[in-house]
């Protein structure tokens, strides 16, 4: 008979009757009235194999921690929460897909004996008859709470990632999509949200995306966001209390965003003769001038230039550049855009004339595109320096893709260069820095050494 032992010793809690193995648990003193298993727990794991009783073992030991700790938690939501999750790994170790009691009603009569037989014997823990039965209710959970629930734990993974700015943003807009519904439909409990319910958010919005008169206020990609918001929430929370299969209100509705238009770029003669003109941005603090004619030459998103590094800035390089990658330091992480996205740029031209400047990058705007994207869109429309209306800052990189493709430049170095995604396998490091330099020298910008 193997002893149980307590810590990471592989046979712990695992006990022999005959050949069968059993799990066998003290059950924690202080829990022992709220538990209502006497002083320990006492399972037949219905096998003679090792592996597979530790196995099991680890299935009731996780689902044991889950039911304790909901207990000393008592009945708060994160309680309840935990006592269904610990049905489900309860009802999975004995070989059952946890289904609440009205849905274990609608299964086939040979399955529903075999529930029953499984738990008939008089040593079966309330918690195992609970859990193969459905006695266990799914947790109850308010869509603001659920929310809570969805950014601690759900996406946890996914935000470790992101800077404190980019954190902040991401919770914010799904904030607003769920204050959206909440406004509409009330603070609903997450299992009894209807397809009408759906739909009231979905013509809430089809009135501002599509009006039956009068202009739209609002594009589809804003209604598209909320409905994806709220789509993503429901599925996740149902997928985290392990109910994949509960149907989704949310899905399927949306709205066509049609043919996107793309921001106009820049005619390289106005960018010439009027952004590079000497006191067209004398204004500008330095920072955020050196940043925009890095952007006049790389092509690059204004994110990526507020958020370079002293170690992703060469200048002392035989091809002098910027890596453009994310952050994985875990103090100060950042994502970045896409994979593709990763690259390095030569710099050419007044580019390299302005990170001269600063070689260390630009602390002022670290994490700080949208103050950035604010300062230099306010000047260049209170200078008349946008062609039309339409133009922003962002206008910069299509002018970028634009003079590479007049230039001549490899359809591949373009895409290498812009970030996308380049539609082969890809082998080797994309092209030699000496060859984007060569590319990027070709379409470089003249211009007075003042400006900087």
């Amino acid at each position: 008979m193997a002893r149980r032992k307590e810590g990471s010793d592989p046979d712990r809690f695992l006990v022999r009757r005959g050949d069968t193995y059993q799990y066998k648990r003290r059950i924690p003193l202080t829990l022992a009235d709220l538990d209502g298993r006497g002083t320990h727990v006492r399972v037949s794991l219905k096998t003679t194999d090792l592996a597979e009783a530790r196995a099991k073992r680890d299935v009731h030991e996780a689902a044991d921690n889950e039911l304790w700790a909901s207990l000393t938690l008592g009945e708060s939501p994160n309680g309840a929460r935990a006592r269904y999750q610990a049905a489900l790994r309860r009802a999975d170790a004995m070989g059952f897909t946890y289904r609440s009691a009205h849905e274990v009603g609608r299964e086939p009569l040979e399955t529903i004996l075999r529930r029953i037989e499984a738990v008939i014997d008089e040593r079966a823990p309330p918690a195992a008859v609970k859990a193969v039965l459905g006695a266990v209710p799914a947790p109850r959970s308010t869509v603001t709470a659920a929310l809570e629930v969805y950014f601690d734990e759900i996406m946890r993974d996914e935000l470790r990632g992101k800077s404190e700015d980019q954190r902040r943003r991401w919770i914010n807009k799904r904030r607003a999509s769920i204050a959206t519904f909440v406004k509409l439909c009330g603070d609903k409990d997450m299992a009894e949200i209807s397809r009408d319910d759906a739909r009231k958010l979905h013509s809430y919005w089809m009135d501002r995306v599509a009006p039956r008169s009068g202009r739209p206020t609002h594009t589809a990609s804003s209604g598209n966001r909320d409905m994806g918001n709220l789509r993503t929430l429901y599925g996740g929370w149902f997928d985290h209390l392990g109910m994949p299969e509960q149907k989704n209100p949310f899905d399927g509705l949306g709205f066509s965003e049609g043919r996107k238009r793309s921001r106009p770029p820049f005619p390289t003669k106005w960018i010439v003769d009027r952004v590079l003109r000497p006191g067209a941005l004398a204004s500008l603090n330095e920072e955020a001038r050196a940043i925009c004619l890095v952007l006049i030459e790389t092509g690059a998103r204004p994110s990526e230039i507020c958020n370079l590094r002293p170690d992703t800035i060469d200048l002392a390089a035989a091809v002098p550049h910027i890596r453009i990658e994310p952050r994985f330091d875990p103090e100060d992480p950042r994502e970045i855009k896409t994979e593709s996205s990763v690259r390095a740029v030569p710099l050419v031209g007044v580019a390299l004339a302005a990170m001269r400047r600063f070689p260390r990058g630009f602390d002022r705007y670290k994490d700080g595109e949208l103050r950035l994207s604010a300062t230099l869109n306010k000047h260049f429309r209170t200078n008349k320096l946008f062609p039309t209306p339409a133009h922003k800052i962002y206008s910069f990189r299509h002018s970028f893709e634009d003079r590479m493709k007049e230039g001549g430049l490899d359809e591949e170095l373009r895409r290498g260069l812009m970030g996308h995604t380049i539609d082969r396998p890809r082998y080797g490091a994309g092209g030699s820095l000496e060859w984007r330099q060569a590319g990027l020298a070709k379409i470089a910008l003249p211009f007075d050494k003042c400006i900087i």
